[in-house]
């Protein structure tokens, strides 16, 4: 990343004080303007920085790319139930079918069919492509023969970060790496 990117390509990643991002999905990112209002509100600690230098009439400061917060902040102890988060937690893999699709070409199913009392629940909603929900219809999965490849449960947080560390964002600074794939193993080059 040179010293002439433009600042909308230079997001922060914000890691809490024990410095693991604070979500991986979506990745913990500021905004330039939000990180240098954190580094001059001393809330933050910089770990790492661009190449790109900011100025202003009695300042200059390189831009950071990595971010710890001072303070600690408590992890959530259960996820929201989000649509994202189901697919998350299914790893984008219809749970009939087994292939993964992107985001958008995903829906989810309820296993046991609003229709016939099933709830909008971790429990009752399983990932699901369009064509499998379709062909699933409103039927129960004994009744269609497609049963969910694995039963649907409520997730811890800790269980939904680490399905995102599998899915990383399309933009990753090379300063990001030791701190969101801090535990996979260390290859000799």
């Amino acid at each position: 990343m040179s010293a002439i990117t433009p600042l909308e390509q230079c997001p922060a990643l914000i890691l809490n004080a024990d410095f693991r991002p604070l979500s991986y999905f979506p990745l913990s990112l500021w905004s330039w303007q939000d990180a240098i209002k954190a580094i001059f509100r001393e809330s933050v600690v910089v770990v790492s920085e661009y190449e790109r230098v900011i100025s202003s009439p009695s300042h200059q400061m390189r831009l950071p790319s990595v971010l710890a917060l001072k303070e600690y902040v408590p992890m959530e102890r259960a996820p929201a139930f989000t649509r994202f988060n189901v697919f998350l937690r299914d790893g984008f893999e219809c749970q009939y079918c087994g292939d993964t699709f992107r985001t958008q070409e995903l829906t989810f199913d309820h296993v046991i069919p609003r229709s016939r009392g099933g709830r909008t629940t971790w429990d009752n909603i399983v990932t699901a492509c369009q064509g499998c929900n379709l062909a699933k219809g409103s039927m129960t999965p004994r009744e269609c023969g497609m049963f969910p490849m694995t039963d649907p449960i409520q997730p811890s947080i800790f269980e939904l970060q680490e399905n995102g560390r599998r899915f990383p964002p399309n933009f990753l600074h090379r300063s990001w790496g030791d701190f969101l794939y801090w535990d996979t193993e260390l290859v000799d080059q």
